[in-house]
C-alpha cells in the first residue's frame, strides 16, 4: 500500500509539474504574438496588481481568458516594494530585501514581453515597442509609473554618487541605503530634509494625477521622523539641528494631518520653510540653494537628504493619451480614457491623470474600479457602475515605534478604516507601525503583487455596484 501511496503521490508531482512546463511554454509562445485580448504597460504595483485581478474577474464570470491572452510589457529586470526604501533609509531593512526579479513574479497564464513601450497609436489599437515591434491590443492599460528627474537639480547626481558628500534619498534602490549611512554618521550639526514643489510619490507607497499644488506626499517626512527619532534616542538630539524645507505652504494637502503634524513639529523643535524649492546643490561648499517667491537663498548642511522632482514618463507626456500635464488622461471616477475614440483604454497609479495622492494603497482601491468597468465594457459594451471614489492613505512614520494612518478620499476627506476602533488616526500609534514596517511588506509580497489584497477591505475583493 505504500508503495502504491508513494507511486501515486510521483505522479502526481509528475503532472503538475507538466502542466506548469507547458503553461510556461504556452507563456514564452504567447510573448511572441503581435496582438493580445488585454496589454498591459508596465510590471510595477499597479501593472501586476491589475493584471492577476482581470484574469480572475472574467475567470469568475465563467468567462476564463486563454493563458496568453494578458500580457505585460515591462523590459525591467527587477520589480521593487518602494515603500520598503523608507524603512532602509531608517536603518530597518536591508535594500535588497526590497526587490525582486520582474519574471518571478509574472504567473505562467500571463504572457511577459521584456521590452519598453517607445510609442502610443490608440487610433489603430497598437503600441510600438523599443525594439519597433507593433502590438496591438483590443484593451490597453497604463501602468508605467513616473519618472524622477535627478538632473534637474545641479549638483545633486555628483553629490548622491559621493560617499562622502552627506546628500542622500530614498528614491532609489541605489541610494536608500546611503541615506541611512549619512543619517547614523552624524554627530552633530544641520540635517536639512527637502520636499519639492508638485507632483510627487510616496516613496514607495505609489497614485498620480493632478495634485501639483497639493502637498500630499508624505514620504520626505517621514525620513526626516526617523531620523529625528534616532538622534534623540541616541542622545544626538541636542547638538543636531533638523530643518524642513518645503516647496509646499503647508505640512501636508489634508487640513486634519496637516495640523496635526505641525504641531509635532513644533512641539519637537524642527525648522520649517514654506515654499522654499531646492533648485541647486553644492556637495564641495555643503551647500543648498532654494527658490522662494521672495529669490534664492541659500543654507549650509552637515547632512542634506533630497526629495527630486518628479513628473511623466516622456513616451507618455509625447503621446495622444496624455492630458496638457503630459498625464494619462482618465476619468477618475471609472479610470477609463476621456477621449470617447479611447474608450478600450485605461490607466492607474503614477502615470494616471486621478487628482489623488500617489500611493501603493490607491493602487488597491483603483484597481477592482477598473477591473470591474474594463470587464463590463468588455462583455456587454457598457460601463459598471463601480466608481472610485479617489480613496488613498499615507502611513506616515512619526518616530521608530510610531505612525499616523493617514486615510483620505478625494477632496482631502478624511476616510479612516480603524478610527471606531482606535480612535483618531491623526495619533501616532505603535499598531499602525507595525502594519507599515511588518505587515504591509509581507502582504506585498504574497498577496498585491498577485491581485489578492485589496487594501482597506483586506483579502477580501469590495463589492461594487454592477
Amino acid at each position: 500500500m505504500h508503495s502504491i501511496a508513494l507511486g501515486l503521490r510521483l505522479r502526481a508531482k509528475a503532472l503538475i509539474n507538466a502542466r506548469a512546463s507547458a503553461l510556461r511554454h504556452a507563456s514564452i509562445a504567447a510573448a511572441s504574438k503581435d496582438r493580445f485580448k488585454v496589454l498591459i504597460i508596465g510590471g510595477g504595483s499597479g501593472g501586476l496588481n491589475v493584471a492577476n485581478q482581470i484574469y480572475d474577474r472574467f475567470k469568475s464570470a465563467g468567462k476564463a481568458l486563454n493563458a496568453g491572452d494578458i500580457a505585460i510589457l515591462d523590459a525591467a529586470e527587477y520589480h521593487y516594494y518602494q515603500p520598503g526604501w523608507t524603512l532602509v533609509g531608517a536603518g530597518l531593512k536591508q535594500k535588497e530585501d526590497t526587490r525582486r526579479r520582474l519574471d518571478s513574479l509574472i504567473p505562467s497564464h500571463l504572457a511577459h514581453i521584456p521590452e519598453n513601450v517607445q510609442a502610443f497609436e490608440p487610433k489603430s489599437s497598437s503600441v510600438t515597442t523599443s525594439t519597433g515591434r507593433k502590438i496591438e491590443y483590443e484593451s490597453l492599460v497604463v501602468a508605467t509609473g513616473l519618472q524622477i528627474n535627478w538632473s534637474s537639480i545641479p549638483g545633486l547626481e555628483k553629490a548622491l554618487a559621493d560617499p562622502s558628500s552627506g546628500v542622500s534619498s530614498i528614491y532609489s534602490y541605489n541610494t536608500a541605503d546611503k541615506a541611512w549611512r549619512d543619517i547614523d554618521a552624524l554627530g552633530s550639526g544641520k540635517a536639512i530634509f527637502t520636499q519639492p514643489a508638485g507632483v510627487i510619490k510616496c516613496a514607495g507607497e505609489s497614485g498620480g494625477g493632478l495634485m501639483s499644488a497639493v502637498p500630499f506626499a508624505c514620504s520626505p517626512q517621514k525620513i526626516m521622523w526617523m531620523a529625528w527619532d534616532r538622534y534623540r534616542k541616541t542622545g544626538r538630539g541636542g547638538a543636531i539641528n533638523i530643518d524642513f524645507y518645503t516647496g509646499m505652504p503647508t505640512m501636508f494637502g489634508v487640513k486634519k494631518y496637516s495640523y496635526a503634524l505641525n504641531e509635532l513639529r513644533v512641539k519637537r523643535g524642527v525648522g520649517a520653510f514654506f515654499q522654499h524649492n531646492l533648485v541647486s546643490v553644492d556637495p564641495d561648499a555643503r551647500k543648498a540653494t532654494f527658490k522662494t517667491p521672495d529669490g534664492e537663498v541659500a543654507a549650509d548642511y552637515a547632512v542634506l537628504h533630497v526629495t527630486p522632482s518628479m513628473g511623466p514618463l516622456d513616451v507618455i507626456k509625447n503621446s495622444p493619451i496624455a492630458d496638457q500635464a503630459g498625464w494619462v488622461s482618465v476619468d477618475q471616477a471609472t479610470l477609463r480614457h476621456t477621449n470617447p475614440e479611447y474608450g478600450n483604454i485605461w490607466s492607474l497609479g503614477d502615470c494616471s491623470s486621478l487628482p489623488t495622492s500617489k500611493t501603493a494603497a490607491a493602487i488597491t482601491a483603483e484597481t477592482p474600479i477598473l477591473v470591474e468597468n474594463l470587464f463590463s465594457v468588455v462583455d456587454t459594451g457598457k460601463l459598471s457602475g463601480a466608481k472610485y471614489d479617489g480613496y488613498t492613505s499615507c502611513p506616515l512614520l512619526t518616530g521608530y515605534g510610531e505612525l499616523m494612518l493617514a486615510e483620505f478620499k478625494y477632496g482631502g476627506e478624511p476616510k479612516e478604516t480603524f478610527a471606531s476602533m482606535v480612535g483618531d488616526q491623526a495619533i501616532p500609534r505603535a499598531a499602525f507601525y507595525h502594519l507599515k514596517k511588518d505587515f504591509f511588506p509581507w502582504v506585498y509580497w504574497h498577496y498585491m503583487v498577485k491581485g489578492n489584497w485589496f487594501g482597506s477591505t483586506g483579502f477580501f475583493r469590495p463589492s461594487v455596484p454592477q
